[in-house]
């Protein structure tokens, strides 16, 4: 799966502006400066979402059109205890009510540092996540930053912790990008087939409710 195209789409701090639009979604989460943006400008081969070394720099929802096929969403770092907590409390429930609500969403990349074990705030997360049910897998990010023979023990740490199926990325060298396209490939096709499932369910129920019980 080759991306050619992307745009930022939208951004939003209040469902009224999400972008109107019948593309999957899959949001990105995690805590500030973990390389999510970098992340999102390697799979796409373009800087379509502004990096900074500043954590905290991301306080919007990012929507990114990919071929007109997909929808990243960048979500707001959580977890820096610098940002002001007026915005910090702006956050929990932005995040929360996309989450939740929309439709769009098929998946969630939950993005770690590889360099250091998860959070409390990423446990909680990947608890959240995992009891509304929603897709969700861990990318451990800036692999080049650490030999690639602890990789695999990093991962497994980070998949243990988390209780998530784990990705060791590095957005420098490319590693598991690989795995990671094989993984939004699936989401895509998994949601299609929902979708799909769903239609035929609303085309049979007229038959179904038409066919009511006999007298006797």
């Amino acid at each position: 799966m080759n991306w050619r195209r992307a745009r930022l789409l939208a951004t939003a701090v209040k469902p009224e502006q999400w972008p109107r639009h019948r593309l999957p979604e899959v949001a990105l989460a995690g805590r500030s400066n973990v390389g999510k943006s970098s992340l999102i400008n390697h799979l796409v081969n373009a800087p379509v979402a502004r990096t900074s070394n500043t954590p905290g720099r991301t306080q919007t929802i990012n929507f990114y059109s990919i071929d007109d096929r997909l929808c990243l969403v960048d979500l707001p770092g959580y977890g820096y205890a610098k940002v002001p907590e007026r915005i910090r409390r702006q956050w929990a429930p932005m995040i929360e009510t996309y989450l939740t609500a929309r439709e769009n969403l098929i998946g969630i990349l939950q993005v770690v540092d590889i360099r250091h074990p998860p959070t409390a705030d990423d446990k909680t997360m990947a608890e959240w996540l995992t009891q509304r049910g929603l897709p969700a897998i861990a990318v451990a990010t800036k692999a080049d930053k650490i030999a690639r023979g602890h990789w695999q023990g990093r991962v497994e740490a980070v998949a243990r912790e988390l209780g998530l199926p784990t990705i060791a990325f590095s957005a420098v060298s490319g590693a598991g990008r690989d795995d990671l396209m094989k993984v939004l490939k699936t989401m895509l096709l998994e949601a299609r087939l929902a979708a799909e499932a769903g239609l035929d369910g609303a085309a049979a129920e007229p038959e179904g409710q038409g066919a009511g019980p006999s007298s006797p």
